[in-house]
């Protein structure tokens, strides 16, 4: 199994934010917000925090499909929060979709959410103790979880033929940041030791695919 590498924490330069604003997560991004609807029945009137919601998608999708979630998404780099309101201002869900430019490290909320998730923001995290604390402190006893993120493969050439696999068709730019993302991703072995540290244990682990994991629960 080969170490982690780290990537840059935040996603700032204009052109890779653009780049990656433009890919095709539908699949993704749909399935993740389908799962996260269909596994919790308690959502009414409900504010879910999103950690790191990039440009905008997956608030998107939420508002979408469910007609009275209020949505605050929080993202460290402003170039991303510039796209998500455009987004969300093109979307027509101003008033349900809130979203500030804050690293999750630093989030102060007046009080607990509802519900948190997050998409592939883990990997860019040098302390992944920080991020399950955050997931902890944010949010209110029974409040539903769910997170998603990147498997780290055993080697670097199995990663490039999954960089090959899945994104043979993208920018050259958009290929690079999932090869790195790879590497700078947690093993699932990893992650259970994560949560097992900060008492989170009743959060499950699911490997849906060759490339994910997801950690579903309730925080209590």
């Amino acid at each position: 199994m080969m170490d982690r590498v780290l990537e840059p924490e935040l996603m700032v330069d204009p052109e890779q934010v653009r780049i990656y604003s433009e890919a095709d997560f539908e699949e993704e991004n749909q399935g993740f917000v389908d799962r996260f609807l269909s596994s919790y029945d308690d959502l009414n009137h409900a504010t879910v925090l999103d950690l790191g919601c990039g440009p905008g998608d997956i608030p998107i999708r939420l508002a979408r499909g469910h007609a009275t979630l209020h949505i605050l998404g929080i993202d460290a780099s402003q170039p991303m929060i510039t796209l998500a309101e455009q987004a969300v201002k093109r979307a027509g869900f101003t008033e349900r979709i809130r979203l500030l430019c804050q690293r999750f490290q630093d989030v102060s909320l007046a009080d607990p959410v509802d519900a948190i998730i997050s998409n592939s923001l883990l990997h860019h995290v040098p302390n992944p103790f920080q991020f399950w604390y955050a997931i902890k402190t944010l949010a209110k006893p029974g409040a539903p979880v769910l997170v998603m993120d990147l498997i780290r493969p055993d080697s670097r050439e199995e990663a490039q033929d999954i960089v090959n696999q899945y994104a043979a068709e993208e920018p050259e730019q958009l290929r690079q940041d999932f090869f790195n993302s790879l590497l700078a991703a947690f093993t699932e072995d990893e992650v259970a030791a994560q949560l097992a540290e900060l008492n989170l244990s009743r959060l499950l682990i699911d490997v849906p695919d060759d490339r994910h994991w997801i950690v579903a629960g309730r925080v209590f």
